[in-house]
């Protein structure tokens, strides 16, 4: 039995769902006390309790304390079994993260599955569906799965209502070299507006515009979607190079006036493309597990995040694996499998 400190570390929900899916992935059974200690409102999040929901699921595993505000639970893994799942968070908690969870370990399974997720898909702290979409995906089917993704419909907080589906055709996980990203082929900024002013996605756009002042205009496109699906604003920055494809977004929200988020997130692009790596700050850290459980690989990143040195440390003390980080000249970091 794994003990673990919720609170060390990233101190949030990435430490559960790590330690989740490392269980289902070596049978390890884990106690996690003070859950997300780390943030402002600790505790188990609606879309952290359908995340092992999801993981218990799958593994058959035994879950005790999994309730929304606990702080403590224990987690007692059986063994992994494929199929069609199919979660509900019932909020606009993200499905990316779900997605996070129980991903590696239904790679490695032995027949495929079918996931239809609910809940948010465009909203703040987790990925968009573009980035898994665009970006995870097909660098993990690189490594031998087969994966598709789609999208039925979008969830903005703090609505939610979004789904997608995720189809696994697992296989062993090959190692692969990711350390070079490639020719930079093209790049385009959507800004996606339901059920507000359409003058907040011309807003957004003029001002990655002004940072992104190399790309073409027809490169920043205004995506009016259904009022129903909102109210809701997404802005997605995508930079197609030859060797992986990166995308940055930023979310409307209630008091930060559109300009300052579509700069934030053009300048992230902006220093994402300057650095040569070839994986941006929110990939890093989603290619430990995959990787270590290939048991080799590389890749260069930007600098390293607290979510990366959290989950790496978890992936040591379940797996003894490690990983070596190395900073080149240029800013870029290498990180390696051991």
């Amino acid at each position: 039995m794994i003990t673990i400190d919720g609170s060390e570390g990233e101190g949030g929900g990435q430490v559960l769902r790590y330690a989740a899916a490392l269980s289902l992935l070596t049978g390890e059974a884990f106690t996690i006390a003070n859950i997300r200690g780390g943030r402002a409102k600790p505790g188990l999040m609606r879309q952290h309790v359908t995340a092992l929901e999801a993981a218990a699921a799958i593994g058959g595993a035994e879950c005790s304390g999994l309730a929304v505000g606990s702080t403590e639970l224990t987690f007692r893994p059986g063994s992994v079994a494929p199929g069609e799942y199919h979660f509900a968070i019932g909020t606009a908690g993200s499905t990316a993260l779900v997605v996070q969870t129980v991903l590696v370990p239904l790679m490695l399974a032995d027949a495929p599955s079918r996931l239809v997720i609910e809940g948010g898909t465009h909203a703040a702290s987790a990925p968009p569906f573009e980035f898994l979409s665009d970006t995870l995906l097909p660098v993990l089917a690189r490594m031998g799965p087969r994966l598709s993704i789609s999208l039925e419909r979008h969830g903005f907080f703090p609505r939610g209502g979004g789904r997608i589906v995720l189809e696994i055709a697992p296989a062993p996980l090959a190692p692969i070299d990711c350390r070079v990203r490639g020719a930079f082929k093209g790049g385009k900024v959507e800004a996606l507006v339901a059920g507000i002013p359409s003058d907040i996605a011309d807003r957004e756009l003029k001002t990655a515009r002004k940072v992104l002042a190399d790309w073409p205009d027809e490169a920043f496109i205004p995506v009016h979607l259904p009022a129903e699906r909102g109210p809701g604003n997404a802005l997605l920055i995508t930079a197609e190079c030859e060797h992986v494809t990166e995308v940055m977004s930023a979310f409307g929200q209630i008091g930060v006036p559109a300009e300052r988020l579509a700069k934030t997130a053009a300048k992230r692009m902006a220093g994402y493309l300057a650095s040569g790596a070839f994986a941006g700050p929110f990939l890093q850290d989603q290619l430990l597990l995959p990787f270590a459980c290939a048991k080799g690989g590389a890749f260069t990143t930007v600098k390293l995040s607290e979510h990366t040195r959290t989950a790496a440390a978890l992936i040591t003390r379940f797996t003894g694996r490690g990983f070596a980080f190395s900073e080149s000249g240029d800013g870029k970091w290498l990180v390696e499998v051991q």
